[in-house]
């Protein structure tokens, strides 16, 4: 029985477009450049944009799997955001969002693709997210000589999952900020109270390991992630920032608010 319900969880948590909105093409130099998936003539992303800003990664995890990353520069940052994006979405249609955050909050940026979105191989599960992460964690210090003083944490969604499971282990972090977050992957289906083994994403247990700061940022009329969820997190985050709740705000469409950009800044 356990083990249905957590593959019905699974089911609920993981949708990757499909097909992928975006491709990734060997340069001449040995390198990656992305492209915008279709028919031809793709457009190469950036688009517009100087081409220095942007390096696209292929990563290797301790799980086997290869994972597509973006690490868009802001010349003016101090800090660097790694975003760990919701269920149905993949680099391709974050791009523009990215770009904003980049420029807004004048961070460096990385993006990820979970294990089986996107250009990365694989298939989505809980442990290969928890990988596919701590790849990407660990690109960050041995490449661009991020440390945990300087790194903020975000997660949205289903992404709120590794982004817990990485800032839990952390404990010198700058900040987390956990947008349209589950509890857990269960309590996403029904109101069950105590945490079982068999499910996923145990951020009730884990949001209380977290030593720095946590925003948390949530529509108050989210119907896939019910508002409870985020106000759980917040009241057991041990370094609680102010949260935002966005009225009117549903699971999608945060950004598109104009508090959203304002209380991240």
């Amino acid at each position: 029985m356990g083990c249905l319900i957590s593959q019905l969880a699974a089911k609920f948590a993981f949708f990757p477009p499909s097909p992928a909105t975006y491709e990734l093409k060997r340069r001449d130099d040995g390198g990656f450049a992305a492209v915008s998936a279709g028919p031809p003539p793709s457009t190469p992303i950036p688009y517009g944009e100087d081409g220095s800003s942007l390096d696209v990664l292929y990563l290797d995890t301790k799980r086997g799997n290869k994972i597509a990353a973006f690490y868009l520069k802001n010349p003016y940052a101090r800090l660097t955001l790694l975003y760990s994006h919701g269920n149905a979405a993949d680099l391709g249609q974050l791009y523009d969002l990215f770009v904003q955050l980049k420029a807004n909050l004048r961070v460096n940026l990385m993006g990820y693709d979970y294990s089986g979105y996107g250009a990365s191989t694989g298939k989505p599960s809980e442990l290969n997210t928890y990988s596919d992460i701590e790849a990407v964690y660990e690109c960050l210090q041995t490449e661009y000589g991020v440390s945990q003083e300087d790194l903020i944490l975000y997660g949205q969604s289903v992404g709120s999952g590794p982004t817990l499971h990485l800032a839990a282990q952390l404990p010198r972090l700058r900040g987390v900020v956990l947008h349209s977050a589950i509890l857990s992957g269960l309590r996403v289906l029904c109101h069950v109270k105590c945490t079982l083994c068999f499910d996923i994403y145990k951020n009730v247990n884990k949001i209380r390991k977290v030593k720095c700061p946590v925003l948390v940022i949530h529509g108050t009329e989210d119907d896939v992630v019910n508002w409870f969820h985020g106000n759980g997190l917040w009241k057991m985050a041990r370094d609680p920032y102010e949260p935002l709740w966005i009225k009117g705000g549903g699971h999608c469409n945060l950004e598109l608010y104009p508090d959203y950009i304002r209380h991240l800044c």
